[in-house]
């Protein structure tokens, strides 16, 4: 071992690349800049979530908002259980459920994502195609 190694690894979790941020109070008293910043993240409501890829700008969005939010690092299975238990689309600006891949195909095939595993995949990932898949999904 070369100087300033040790035998001994230490494993070093890589960051989240997303968050899931749930709006948790309503709207009285709320600052013009904070409602703004709710508006960005798509939190108009009260109860409604949403998928945020995790950057230094929506940190500190997120530290803005933290009396109004609550958020997490979700695994894997739970943004599959997200999008298949509560997972709408918005097709035309109408929310539809993602009961079927043609749907998603139809809005997304484009960007190469054809069902619902891909659209978990894409979102899980943080992969090029995060923000259209992101924005299919309705909050």
């Amino acid at each position: 071992l070369g100087l300033g190694q040790s035998s001994e690894s230490v494993y070093v979790a890589e960051e989240a690349k997303i968050a899931f941020v749930i709006r948790i109070r309503g709207i009285n008293g709320v600052s013009p800049r904070t409602k703004k910043i709710l508006q960005l993240l798509r939190l108009r409501q009260i109860h409604n979530g949403v998928f945020v890829r995790l950057n230094s700008a929506t940190i500190k969005m997120l530290r803005l908002v933290e009396n109004y939010v609550s958020y997490g690092y979700p695994n894997l299975k739970s943004v599959r259980e997200l999008v298949y238990k509560r997972g709408f689309g918005k097709v035309n600006g109408q929310r539809i459920p993602l009961f079927d891949n043609s749907v998603i195909e139809k809005r997304l095939g484009t960007r190469n994502i054809v069902c619902v595993e891909d659209l978990i995949h894409e979102i899980y990932t943080c992969g090029p195609n995060f923000k259209a898949a992101n924005n299919f999904l309705w909050p």
